[in-house]
Formats: C-alpha cells, sequence, structure tokens
C-alpha cells in the first residue's frame, strides 16, 4: 500500500509539473499572439483612409461565374462598388444580361473574367450606348483567348502591367493597369484556432516552377513546421518526404485561407511562371512582372511575406520595409532561417506592409481607380 501511495504522489507531482509547463507554454503563446494582434488593430485604426469617392452611377455587374477561387473575387468586388456608386445590380453569366442592361439602362457594364461571355452579347449591350468594361483574371496566361475577348469592351483592364501594349496593338483603346487587391473584410488580423499555426506555409497550384523550388529544398522543408496545400503537389519528385505537410488537392475558401496566412511567421509567395507552355495558354510570349492577388491578401492579414522577385512589385510593396524577396532557392531558405530567429524584425515588417495594404491597396481603393477612370 505504502509503494502504491508513493507511486501516486510521484505521478501527481508529475502531472502537476506538466500542466504547469504547459500552463505556462499556453500564456507564453497567449501573450506574443495578443500583442501581436493588437499592434495589427491599432495600425489598422490609424492607417483607414478617408472615404475615396462616392459616384452616383448604376452599374451592372457580370460575375465570373466560375466558383471558387474566383467567386471570392466577385465577393470583393462586388463590397467594394456597394460602398461607391448609388446601385449596383448583380447578374451571372446564365443570366439574360442582355435584357437586363437593355431594362436597366446603367452607366457602365463590367465584366469579371469574361470567359463565360460570348463576345456577340457585349457587342449588343454597346449597340445600345451603353459602355462595358473587362477585369481580366489571369494575364498574361491565357492572352490568346484573351485577346480576342478585348476588342469587344469600351474599356479593358488587367492585373498585368505587360499586358497593357500588348491589348492597345490588338486593337483596344482604353487599356488600364489595374491589379487586384486585398478583401479587409476577409484578409485581415484576426484569432484563429491553434491548428492554423505553422512556421511556414505556401498555398497555391503545383506549377511546375514552383515544384522546382519544392523539390529543391524539400530536405529543408521536412523537418520545418510547415504547410502546404494546393492541387497537383503529388508530382514532386520528393513527395514522400513533404506528404505529411501536404493538404493534397484541397480547394480552400477566403476564409479558410486568411486563418492559415494568421497563423503563420512566414507565408511563401512563388508566382507563376509565364513561359510554362504545359499550361499556360500564351503563344506570344508575354512575360510577367505585376504581383498576383495574393501579394496583397497576405500582406492585408499583418504576416511576413517572402515572395519571388518580380520587377513591378517595388510600385506596391518595399523590399526590405513591407515585403521580402527573394531571388532563389536558397535565398529562401536562408531568409526562411533569418526571419525565424528575428521575431520582432519579421513582425516589423508585416506590419509595415498591413499599412500600406490598408492605406493603398483594398478592392476599394481599386474599384475607386476604375470609376475615376470611366467617369472622371
Amino acid at each position: 500500500m505504502a509503494r502504491k501511495t508513493v507511486r501516486r504522489r510521484l505521478q501527481v507531482r508529475h502531472m502537476t509539473a506538466g500542466w504547469r509547463k504547459g500552463r505556462s507554454k499556453g500564456l507564453e503563446l497567449g501573450n506574443e499572439h495578443g500583442y501581436h494582434l493588437g499592434r495589427c488593430e491599432a495600425a489598422i485604426q490609424k492607417s483607414k483612409p478617408s472615404p475615396p469617392g462616392w459616384w452616383n452611377v448604376r452599374v451592372l455587374y457580370i460575375t465570373s461565374g466560375k466558383g471558387v477561387p474566383y467567386s471570392p473575387l466577385d465577393q470583393s468586388i462586388i463590397e467594394a462598388f456597394q460602398l461607391l456608386v448609388r446601385e449596383l445590380v448583380i447578374v451571372t453569366p446564365t443570366q439574360d444580361f442582355v435584357s437586363a442592361a437593355r431594362q436597366l439602362r446603367p452607366d457602365f457594364v463590367l465584366v469579371l473574367d469574361g470567359m463565360y461571355i460570348p463576345a456577340y452579347q457585349v457587342d449588343q449591350i454597346r449597340a445600345e450606348g451603353i459602355r462595358t468594361a473587362v477585369w481580366f483574371t489571369d494575364d498574361p496566361y491565357y492572352t490568346d483567348a484573351t485577346v480576342q475577348m478585348a476588342v469587344h469592351y469600351d474599356f479593358v483592364f488587367t492585373l498585368e502591367l505587360e499586358c497593357v501594349d500588348f491589348y492597345r496593338q490588338n486593337g483596344c483603346a482604353q487599356v488600364h493597369y489595374l491589379p487586384f487587391g486585398s478583401n479587409v473584410s476577409v484578409f485581415r488580423p484576426k484569432r484563429i484556432p491553434l491548428k492554423y499555426r505553422k512556421d511556414i506555409s505556401f498555398i497555391g497550384s503545383a506549377y511546375w516552377n514552383r515544384v522546382g523550388v519544392f523539390d529543391h529544398l524539400a530536405g529543408y522543408f521536412k523537418n520545418k513546421d510547415c504547410y502546404i496545400s494546393g492541387i497537383w503537389w503529388d508530382r514532386l519528385r520528393h513527395y514522400s518526404k513533404l506528404s505529411s505537410k501536404i493538404d493534397l488537392n484541397k480547394w480552400m475558401d477566403a476564409k479558410e485561407t486568411a486563418s492559415y496566412y494568421n497563423g503563420t511567421k512566414i507565408v511563401i509567395n512563388l508566382h507563376r511562371a509565364s513561359d510554362d507552355t504545359t499550361f499556360n495558354y500564351t503563344s506570344r510570349s508575354i512575360g510577367a512582372v505585376s504581383p498576383n492577388p495574393r501579394t496583397f491578401e497576405i500582406a492585408g492579414c499583418g504576416t511576413l511575406q517572402l515572395s519571388d522577385t518580380r520587377s513591378d512589385l517595388p510600385r506596391f510593396y518595399t523590399p526590405g520595409v513591407e515585403i521580402v524577396t527573394y531571388s532563389s532557392p536558397d535565398e529562401l531558405k536562408e531568409k526562411i532561417d533569418y526571419y525565424l530567429n528575428h521575431e520582432e524584425e519579421r513582425r516589423e515588417i508585416a506590419l509595415n506592409a498591413l499599412r500600406r495594404t490598408m492605406q493603398e491597396h483594398t478592392y476599394t481603393h481599386r474599384i475607386a481607380s476604375m470609376l475615376r477612370l470611366i467617369f472622371g
């Protein structure tokens, strides 16, 4: 009996020590995350700019009709328009939007992506004297198709700077560079469950240039607390090394994506290659110099972003101040190690990116820019 009592007391003492250790670690993490979230909220409050304007117009918006991952773009644009115009009417490509335009007489019609919109129907709307615009979502990767569509619109908006002259040279009079932004109602700092906490994450499809980078660093990532999500990642040569860290073939909605961005210390941004002939539909070899949409979404979550270099990126975020860039897999590895070991510097850059996003790179800013170009 005495031995059992002693053994029980030792077990209780061990459990108490473990509980205290766990509690101490939990308090440390809670203070760390709470402090950062508080700084983010303060940055947001201080960075809120004045409303970028209001237009007394009626807009007919035709959605992409594609679902995820395009539906979050639709929602972001809709929310921005609702803040900036007198009236917004929303239709899908499967609805009779030509009759809707004839009946409503909107001041202009905006189409997102446009892949499901027959060109003759755009011509019918223009024949009514109604201005039309298209905002292409995937430039320059499908320009063999988009260049045939673009000439049917009064205004063409592209998120790739290299496509501006391309569309102009092919008969489009009004072409404007307008990247996407961050929907700050979704991509913003927030409290998230512990399961989203990672040191490193990448969310996106496994295009071949991305496969090359992750294959090169497979041995490195194998020993890191990292998370990878998207389609085709089983094409990695070293898939077996990273399979436990990969959420294979998962289409993640915007809300969950934002949770992973929030929970990750370092989010990797690796753009698609414009010269990938196995997937792209662009025989004209148009380059890509502009940041992708996730650039703004990651920044809006108040986390550090490590992005591959694109020449027009400094127009939006200053490297070394608001974003960190890399030009090779080995440099990516070096910078991950550096910023995981320099926490305050990492968080300061992330906060700077958050401030810049709130001041310049929300969908409200983008739609206001579009309305100024169309209406003045």
